[in-house]
């Protein structure tokens, strides 16, 4: 199905926000844990700004994104997680990773904003925008989410029996 030389790519997931919830932490472990089989994943929790509540939403977003964009690499590919962004499938997920992969991307960021959404810098800088649904889900929940797709996108890859269609 899908063409896949060895995966040396990295995969970095950076969420804006607090620390893994309790709640949700030991499944978002379990899935990087599993991810981590496939290719090298390190999480990245960005902080809010101390003084965020004294801040604007565009003045919060502006701050956040230039936080994001000294520390993204030029060569990075980013993908913002963004409500305006393409839905994929699992299938189409898988494909696009291995396009990426195959193409000798050395690290894809997968990025969550923050409470208001990506400033429009970050979005600008973006190599592709995602939307995991028209659904709007709470930050935690989403980091879930996106780490059970690309779990479930190499699975996919290697042909693995977790995905069923």
């Amino acid at each position: 199905m899908f063409v896949f030389f060895v995966d040396i790519m990295k995969i970095e997931f950076w969420s804006i926000g607090k620390q893994h919830d309790a709640g949700i932490k030991s499944a978002v472990e379990e899935y990087t844990k599993r991810i981590r089989k496939y290719c090298q994943l390190q999480w990245q929790i960005i902080p809010v700004p101390k003084n965020a509540a004294m801040l604007s939403e565009n003045d919060l977003k502006r701050l956040e994104g230039k936080m994001i964009l000294e520390w993204l690499d030029k060569d990075s590919t980013l993908i913002a997680l963004d409500e305006y962004g393409k839905e994929l499938d699992s299938i189409e997920l898988a494909g696009f990773i291995t396009k990426k992969t195959n193409m000798g991307c050395k690290k894809l960021v997968f990025l969550i904003g923050g409470a208001f959404g990506l400033d429009e810098q970050v979005l600008q800088r973006a190599d592709f925008k995602w939307s995991l649904s028209k659904l709007t889900f709470p930050h935690q929940l989403v980091r879930l989410l996106l780490a059970e797709q690309v779990y479930r996108a190499y699975t996919i890859i290697k042909n693995e029996k977790y995905h069923h269609k």
